[in-house]
């Protein structure tokens, strides 16, 4: 997530790439069908997930920022991982700031008859002062997790799925808003929802989903009632995030977040736990944001939110 002063968003112009891998190295668990029952995302694969991606950042200064090495090397971890599950996978190249970054886009082969897409994503790269692993890496191994759960599963969704990993989102969210301004008006109006995560396991966290459209928002309160965890709305990244670019063509748009440097209160603390007076999140955009800054349990209970979202909204709907 970026920092809450504004920066520059002109983003070269560059051209959309559109080459689709061969598909293979599906999972093959369970028989091809609809998708089954919702699944429980494993927290310990999530945690393997951001285990590599510090590892990523230990190898390259301490960073996986945007036109860094350290941010190529995560693009590489996630498109491999993605390849082997039986995506097609694509780079989309843009420049900024004299540097080049890429979106990796994931598309599930199976299923979506209906022509609508349902789309998830979350932005990839850190800032150049952090690992960047609650910020935003708690993100991406959680949907880089449930998108190996549909592989595994076979699943025929409703919906086409596709799955983003969004670069240059510390820059005022760069890369998601090169995809959207280069994708064309036809393909722009079949995606039926943008589904948006952006530090999900906080050590000190709160509950929040994205308000600015109701009903993706009924849906992801539904998940949290049926759990007993009072939510608040994700006002704080308004503005802030990847789903912008969305919203403001008119895609619906949803997401959860679990606070950044936002001080928690004493009603706060009261609803969820944790210790009123401090940021839910003090390591945001620093050198202590490691495996060790996440929350655990915060992060299952959200990482299986995403993946009920996904089931509910795309592969059974």
């Amino acid at each position: 997530m970026p920092f809450t002063t504004s920066r520059s968003a002109v983003v070269a112009a560059s051209t959309l790439s559109v080459l689709l891998l061969g598909t293979a190295g599906v999972h093959a668990e369970e028989p091809a069908h609809a998708g089954g029952a919702t699944p429980d995302i494993s927290v310990a694969e999530v945690m393997r997930h951001l285990d590599a991606l510090q590892r990523i950042s230990d190898a390259h200064n301490g960073n996986r920022a945007h036109g860094t090495a350290g941010y190529q090397a995560s693009v590489d971890y996630v498109r491999e991982k993605l390849d082997a599950a039986g995506y097609r996978t694509s780079l989309q190249e843009f420049e900024f700031g004299g540097k080049k970054s890429w979106n990796l886009i994931a598309d599930w082969p199976r299923g979506g008859k209906s022509g609508k897409v349902l789309m998830v994503g979350a932005h990839l790269d850190s800032v150049d002062t952090s690992p960047g692993i609650n910020d935003n890496g708690s993100s991406v191994g959680a949907i880089l997790e449930t998108a190996l759960t549909v592989s595994a599963r076979k699943a025929s969704p409703s919906q086409h799925l596709r799955f983003a990993f969004w670069g240059t989102e510390e820059e005022t969210y760069i890369g998601s808003t090169h995809y959207v301004n280069t994708l064309p008006p036809a393909e722009l109006s079949r995606i039926t929802a943008y589904l948006n995560f952006d530090m999900i396991g906080s050590p000190n966290a709160g509950y929040f989903v994205y308000d600015q459209s109701p009903e993706v928002a009924r849906h992801f309160q539904g998940y949290f009632d049926a759990k007993g965890i009072p939510t608040e709305p994700a006002t704080a990244l308004n503005g802030r995030s990847d789903h912008e670019p969305f919203l403001a063509k008119g895609v619906p748009v949803g997401g959860i977040f679990t606070g950044s440097a936002e001080i928690k209160t004493p009603e706060q603390a009261a609803k969820w736990g944790g210790t009123a007076g401090e940021a839910m999140d003090k390591c945001y955009h620093q050198a202590c944001d490691t495996p060790a800054n996440i929350d655990k349990h915060t992060l299952d209970v959200n990482a299986d939110a995403i993946a009920a979202m996904v089931w509910k909204l795309g592969v059974r709907k």
